[in-house]
């Protein structure tokens, strides 16, 4: 589906109920769809209908556009480890961060009907998924391709009929698009999730509860700047969560600087420890806060 047609089409929607599109990496069937159905349609009560894209850029756009009304990306898996590519766009877009959650991810082995593992010759599926379940597919012994999406892959073994050729996805997936579950929760740790964050166009507002704070900043490229920064979050009774490097994209190794912080940004504490902090970097964006869940 082309992106002027998934446009016109939430659009319509907008005009003739009351549902509440939310843009994901992906094809039906995809954890991301997944993860939309439980956060935005049972945890928030909302009727949400899933609108999916092809790359995670074009999930930010498609918010930033006003095409969807909101976008729900992954952001880390407990397996893999953070995705750089959302990391990378949190930045570069003016997006709020409206709320998170954390999906469990069972990955399955799908072929078209008829098919044994014994007669697949090459894996293919979205590089996270393949790295989560690096052990059975070592064991395999098949050949690996990365592609776009894990419900994608399950697409493209169904629409080309690739004979001996198997896919990484979701049991969704498998009922999508028909195809047989030749092996269940191949992946390396059985407990695996992946954290997906919601986008919006507005921040969220303050609610009840523990809260957690997303932030980006650069500092001088000097000793002892992140330990400064850092101290004013200990110096304010604020628990870091996460602390995650990415390169600026300006400067050879010059690096900025993501943090998950508990807290929200209208406590005083918390404003007070942002105050600082904008005196001491070169760059501070609060990405959002919202109401934490993992």
């Amino acid at each position: 589906m082309a992106q002027t047609t998934k446009a016109e089409h939430t659009r319509e929607s907008k005009q003739t109920s009351d549902v509440t599109t939310v843009a994901f990496q992906g094809e039906l069937g995809a954890f991301g769809d997944e993860a939309v159905r439980e956060y935005f349609g049972i945890q928030l009560q909302t009727n949400a209908e899933p609108v999916p894209y092809r790359i995670f850029a074009d999930v930010f756009h498609a918010v930033a556009a006003g095409e969807v009304d909101y976008g729900l990306v992954p952001v880390e898996n407990s397996q893999a480890g953070s995705i750089n590519d959302v990391y990378d766009l949190l930045r570069q877009h003016d997006l709020f961060v409206i709320g998170e959650i954390g999906h469990p991810v069972n990955h399955c082995l799908l072929a078209l009907p008829g098919q044994q593992i014994s007669d697949i010759k090459r894996v293919i599926s979205h590089p996270q998924a393949l790295a989560q379940s690096d052990v059975f597919l070592r064991e395999l012994g098949a050949e690996i391709v990365a592609t776009y999406d894990t419900a994608g892959s399950a697409k493209m073994v169904r629409e080309e009929q690739l004979v001996g050729v198997a896919a990484v996805a979701g049991a969704a997936a498998a009922e999508i698009y028909q195809l047989d579950i030749l092996a269940r929760g191949i992946q390396t740790i059985k407990d695996n999730y992946t954290r997906f964050i919601a986008l919006g166009r507005e921040p969220a507002p303050r609610r009840e509860g523990e809260a957690k704070t997303m932030l980006v900043m650069a500092t001088a490229h000097q000793p002892g700047s992140l330990n400064r920064c850092l101290a004013f979050l200990a110096d304010n009774q604020i628990n870091l969560l996460k602390l995650e490097s990415r390169p600026s994209r300006q400067r050879a190794w010059e690096y900025v600087f993501y943090l998950d912080f508990e807290g929200h940004r209208e406590d005083p504490h918390v404003r007070k420890a942002l105050a600082k902090l904008a005196g001491h970097t070169t760059f501070c964006k609060v990405l959002g806060s919202f109401a934490r869940s993992i």
